[in-house]
């Protein structure tokens, strides 16, 4: 059980030769390879936009599910339910795509995400929109590391620089574009519209994934094609439709004379008991016998004869030991009110439980003989180094969205928008600055690029730091480059690190250290805008002490005191520029980090990797 087991159209292309061709220089990705990795890099871009979008869409998704909107905590499940679907099986999903190839985990994922959206789109409550946004983080987090690793199959090392870059860069877009989309969705529909998009954009994206494969590939087994599973792929498809149709349930057919009686429960009240659902259970159910049933060569589209095979490889056991400790990690920072702690009140109890199973997770994965995470792979300085310097990247790009459109708020915008505009500045830069830094990292190396970037950041960081009431407003400011640099610097990073850690490790794993490395950077987010807030808040509450009361100040007309006013916001302002300084403190590290550890691998010999992508 060496050999990774592929199913369905695969990325993996014949290898020999692919190390260089005979003057030295890497040799070109196959043909037909920037079809597919445009397919795959939309997508990543539809989820980061998704991501997103819920900035704007929130206050109306909590008005539609019956929440107050003087109570927004109450829908904070709502993001740390998508930041817990996205972070916490990555890794499982990205070592499934090494096992099963990058084709069918990728269409995976977009199903997952699709369904997702399906669901959040029809929530009537919070519980719904809950679920809907955890299955969007579950699909929508697993592509980024399916598309890390298709780089990775099908662009030799000296080459994975600008497409790395190009992945990178339309992640970062999407995150621009999230809000915007949004936005204008929002302004002649509902929010649930934005959702309802998803299914047929996934759908055309799925589809021209499956069909752009690179020349080269490898069948999906030795010997003669397949043919197609008709029943498998009829069974699958009605039990998607009907459950797809029983959870919407479009008001003009519900509402139908006709065709309504399919949404009425038949016993009680429960609506697992209409036609449309017992229908969809009932073709589940068929599809699972039905891969399960057959000889081992028998045509199926769901193989469940081989999930045995698959459980010995994949290390589940392993996976849902670190999805603990991501799940516990998430909730514990994810929650948290930065002006009560640095972390949630429930972190009392989930952190020594994540710490308990991380320990676990290490006994287990230095024993298990198919371990998911390989200690020793990371233990190599480009893999550890990637991982470290993305958590310090991580925290100080979180200061940066959460705190530049605080400052704008509190200085001169008075409109969210307004404040999202000023932001817009350091976003447009960051996609610019991944494809810059892929061109670069192919040419000045790893360790360089990672350091000028994070040098670039830093220095914007410090002159934030020293930021005034009348530093941002109309009009073209001395601000407005220091934005944009701080935006080319975060960019120019994302090609090397994901470069490095993909060089480092073996092309089986491929997936998994996308995955770690995506993982990594989340982490760093939650927990430096926890310990970021906290450090600012500390600075505020020192100065707001010394501000006497409005009675004070103003003892005609305490409650409009212009003096005291103009203290607060002194305070605020303060809170905000330590805040940028120590954010700097984290991408100074990030780039010593980078200077000090990543490298560039030579690729393996050719024939152990066209053995390891399955050729």
């Amino acid at each position: 059980m060496d050999g990774p087991i592929d199913h369905g159209g695969s990325d993996r292309v014949g290898m020999s030769g692919r190390s260089g061709d005979r003057d030295g220089a890497p040799a070109p990705a196959p043909r037909g390879s920037g079809r597919r990795l445009g397919f795959a890099a939309a997508g990543v871009m539809l989820a980061a936009a998704d991501t997103y979008v819920v900035v704007l869409a929130l206050p109306s998704i909590m008005g539609d599910i019956g929440l107050s909107l003087n109570h927004l905590e109450a829908a904070t499940p709502i993001i740390s339910g998508f930041l817990l679907g996205y972070v916490a099986l990555l890794p499982l999903l990205g070592r499934l795509s090494d096992i099963l190839g990058r084709a069918p985990v990728f269409a995976g994922c977009l199903v997952v995400f699709a369904f997702g959206s399906l669901v959040t789109a029809s929530a009537q409550d919070l519980t719904g929109a809950v679920v809907g946004r955890a299955l969007q983080g579950v699909g929508g987090g697993g592509l980024v590391p399916v598309t890390l690793a298709i780089v990775a199959d099908l662009w030799p090392a000296g080459r994975r620089g600008v497409p790395l870059g190009v992945v990178g860069g339309v992640q970062e877009l999407g995150s621009v574009l999230g809000p915007l989309y949004g936005a204008a969705i929002l302004t002649f529909s509902t929010w649930r519209l934005i959702f309802w998009l998803n299914l047929p954009i996934a759908a055309l994206l799925g589809t021209g994934f499956l069909l752009a494969r690179p020349a080269g590939s490898t069948p999906t087994r030795a010997g003669p094609r397949r043919s197609i599973d008709l029943p498998g792929v009829l069974l699958l498809a009605a039990a998607l439709v009907a459950g797809g149709l029983a959870v919407a349930a479009p008001g003009p057919l519900a509402a139908s004379e006709v065709w309504g009686v399919l949404w009425g429960p038949l016993i009680g009240g429960s609506d697992w008991t209409t036609p449309l659902a017992l229908v969809a259970l009932a073709a589940a159910a068929l599809s699972l016998v039905w891969g399960l049933s057959g000889a081992g060569d028998a045509p199926r589209l769901l193989r469940l004869r081989r999930v045995p095979e698959i459980w010995g490889q994949v290390d589940v056991p392993g996976g849902a030991l670190l999805a603990l400790v991501l799940a516990f990690v998430v909730i514990s920072f994810s929650a948290a009110d930065p002006s009560q702690g640095l972390v949630a009140p429930a972190a009392a109890v989930l952190l020594p439980a994540a710490l308990v199973a991380a320990i676990a997770l290490a006994i287990r994965e230095t024993r298990a003989p198919a371990a998911l995470v390989p200690l020793r792979q990371l233990r190599d300085p480009a893999a550890a180094g990637a991982l470290l310097c993305n958590l310090a990247i991580g925290a100080g790009l979180m200061a940066a969205l959460v705190d530049i459109p605080i400052f704008a708020r509190a200085t001169a915008y008075g409109s969210q928008l307004g404040a999202a505009l000023v932001l817009l500045r350091l976003l447009a830069a960051v996609p610019v600055g991944a494809v810059l830094g892929g061109i670069l990292c192919e040419r000045l190396g790893y360790r360089v690029t990672t350091l000028l970037g994070m040098a670039l950041t830093t220095a914007m960081f410090v002159l934030m730091g020293g930021w005034t009431a009348s530093s941002l407003g109309s009009g073209l400011r001395l601000s407005d480059p220091v934005l944009v640099g701080c935006g080319l610097g975060f960019g120019l990073a994302i090609a090397p690190i994901n470069a490095a850690i993909l060089g480092a490790v073996a092309a089986a794993r491929h997936g998994l250290a996308a995955a770690l490395v995506v993982v990594a950077r989340m982490v760093g987010m939650l927990v430096g805008i926890s310990l970021l807030t906290a450090i600012g808040l500390h600075r505020y509450y020192q100065e707001a002490a010394t501000i006497p009361s409005p009675a004070i100040l103003c003892p005609g007309h305490p409650l409009s005191c212009a003096a005291y006013n103009a203290l607060s916001q002194h305070a605020l302002l303060d809170e905000l520029r330590t805040i940028f300084t120590a954010a700097a403190v984290f991408t100074a590290a990030a780039g010593l980090i980078g200077a000090a550890m990543l490298r560039r691998h030579r690729e393996s010999d050719p024939g152990a990797m066209a053995a390891a992508l399955g050729a």
